[in-house]
C-alpha cells in the first residue's frame, strides 16, 4: 500500500539535511508506492515574500536575489560536490525563471502574483531532493502539484476542487508508484487558467493530507524536528510531555486552538478515509513519535497551546440595542470579510467582544466599516493562552501573577486572555 512521508523547511535546511531526508527514506519508507513531499528549504518562503514585495514595488532587491541563489548553491554543492555540472544547470535554470517571474512583478494583482514567486522554494528543495536520491541509487519520480492538486483561484488560500484532484493524482501517480516512488512539492496546487495557486501558509502538511486521501494510503507521517505531538511548545513549557496517541477529535481541536505542529486542514481529509497520521521526528527516526487515528482515547495531560500578538476588540452598540443574531453577524462579517480567524468570542447583552491577530491597518478598515453603529475599543499585544484538560492547577500555573483581562471555560477547554509577555 501507498505511504506518504512529508519533510519540513527545517528537516531539509541544509546539505546535512537533505542527506539525513534521503536517510530516513530508504530506510523507513519502501522502495516504490512511497509519495514525498517536501517544503521549501530553512527560511526560503520567508525569502522570497521579501523578494516579491520587493519587487512589486520597485526597489532593488539584487543582494536578497543573491542571497538565496547562494544559499541554494551552497547546498548542491555540499551534496554534489562544487564541480557537478548537471546540479548546477538545473539551479541555474530555476533561477533564470525566477528573475524573470520578478522583473514582471510590478503592477499585477499582489496575491496573485505572489503565488507565482514563493512557490519557487518549493521547486526547488524538490529539484535538490530527487537530484540526490538518484545520486544514492533510488528510483524517484519527479511530479508538479500544480497537475495534482487542482484549486479554485482564491490566491494564497486556495480551494481544492475534490473530484478534479481525486482524477488528476489516481491517474498520474498509481500508474508510476508501481515502479519507484514520487517526490512532489507541497503547499502548492493549480488553477484552470494554468496559474499556480497557494495552499495557505505551512500548508504541505495539508498537500500530504490530500494525497493521502485521494490514493487511500496506508499511513501519513510527518516528520518534525520535535518528538511528536506535545502537550506543549518546549522552548514555553519545560518538561513538555509527548502524547502518544490522539484521536482525530483531540488533534483537530489541538490544531483549531493554534497548535502549530500539524497544519488545521491536514485532519479532515484522513479522517474521512480512517488513514492514520504519525508525527515523528527527523532528528531520532526510530522513534515511534505520535500516532492520530480514529482510536477513542483522550490523554490526561492538560495541553497548552500559546499565541501571541493577539488584539481584543470590543463592540458595544450605540442605541443601546441588544447583540441579537443580526448585530452579531455583522460584527463577524467584518471580520471574515478581512480573511481574519477568531481565536476567542464573548457576547454580553450589548457588546460583543472578539480576540483576533489584526494588523492596524486592518483594524483600521474594521472601524471605519462599523463606527456609526458601535463604539470601538481595542487592546494589543496580549496572550492568549488555551488549556485543553484544563485543571485549577494548571490554570493557576498559566495566571501567576499575570492579569487576565477575558476567561471562558467550557467542559474541557478554558482560555485566558493575558495582559503580559508570557
Amino acid at each position: 500500500m501507498v505511504k506518504i512521508f512529508k519533510f519540513g523547511g527545517a528537516s531539509v535546511k541544509d546539505a546535512d539535511g537533505v542527506r539525513n531526508a534521503c536517510k530516513i527514506i530508504q530506510n523507513q519508507g519502501q522502495e516504490n508506492n512511497l509519495v514525498v513531499v517536501v517544503s521549501a528549504m530553512g527560511k526560503t518562503t520567508n525569502a522570497l515574500e521579501i523578494l516579491f514585495e520587493k519587487a512589486w514595488q520597485a526597489e532593488d532587491y539584487q543582494k536578497e536575489f543573491n542571497d538565496l541563489k547562494y544559499y541554494h548553491e551552497t547546498i548542491t554543492s555540499g551534496l554534489f560536490g562544487i564541480e557537478d555540472v548537471d546540479s548546477k544547470d538545473a539551479l541555474a535554470r530555476y533561477f533564470t525563471r525566477l528573475e524573470f517571474q520578478l522583473i514582471h512583478s510590478k503592477g499585477i494583482d499582489f496575491d496573485l502574483g505572489y503565488d507565482q514567486i514563493v512557490t519557487f522554494g518549493e521547486y526547488l528543495s524538490t529539484l535538490i531532493l530527487s537530484l540526490y536520491l538518484r545520486k544514492k541509487g533510488v528510483n524517484v519520480n519527479l511530479q508538479n502539484a500544480r497537475f495534482l492538486i487542482h484549486t479554485d483561484m482564491t490566491w494564497r488560500e486556495g480551494l481544492v476542487q475534490m473530484d478534479e484532484t481525486v482524477s488528476s493524482i489516481r491517474k498520474n501517480l498509481e500508474p508510476i508508484l508501481k515502479k519507484g516512488i514520487v517526490v512532489t512539492q507541497g503547499f502548492i496546487g493549480g488553477a484552470k487558467n494554468g496559474l499556480l495557486t497557494t495552499l495557505g501558509r505551512e500548508g504541505s502538511d495539508y498537500t500530504a493530507a490530500l494525497l493521502g486521501h485521494c490514493l487511500n494510503a496506508e499511513s501519513v507521517t510527518i516528520w518534525k524536528d520535535v518528538p511528536g505531538v506535545l502537550n506543549a511548545d518546549p522552548k514555553w513549557l519545560q518538561g513538555a510531555v509527548l502524547l502518544p496517541i490522539l484521536s482525530y477529535q483531540d488533534a483537530a481541536e489541538l490544531t483549531y486552538y493554534g497548535a502549530t505542529v500539524i497544519h488545521p486542514k491536514t485532519i479532515r481529509p484522513l479522517a474521512q478515509k480512517g488513514i492514520p497520521l504519525f508525527v515523528r521526528s527527523f532528528l531520532e527516526p526510530e522513534k515511534s513519535g505520535t500516532r492520530i487515528g480514529s482510536e477513542n482515547i483522550h490523554w490526561s495531560e492538560p495541553a497548552f497551546i500559546v499565541k501571541k500578538k493577539q488584539t481584543l476588540v470590543s463592540f458595544t452598540s450605540k442605541d443601546y440595542s441588544f447583540m441579537d443574531e443580526k448585530n452579531i453577524t455583522e460584527v463577524l462579517h467584518a471580520f471574515n470579510r478581512e480573511n481574519l480567524k477568531i481565536q476567542m468570542l464573548q457576547i454580553s447583552a450589548t457588546s460583543i467582544s472578539v480576540v483576533s491577530e489584526i494588523k492596524k491597518e486592518t483594524l483600521d478598515l474594521i472601524t471605519r466599516h462599523l463606527a456609526s453603529q458601535y463604539s470601538i475599543l481595542h487592546n494589543d499585544n496580549l496572550t492568549l493562552i488555551t488549556i485543553k484538560n484544563y485543571s485549577q492547577e494548571a490554570i493557576n500555573f498559566v495566571k501567576g501573577a499575570n492579569i487576565s483581562i477575558l476567561d471562558q471555560r467550557s467542559r474541557n477547554t478554558c482560555q485566558l486572555l493575558i495582559r503580559s509577555d508570557t
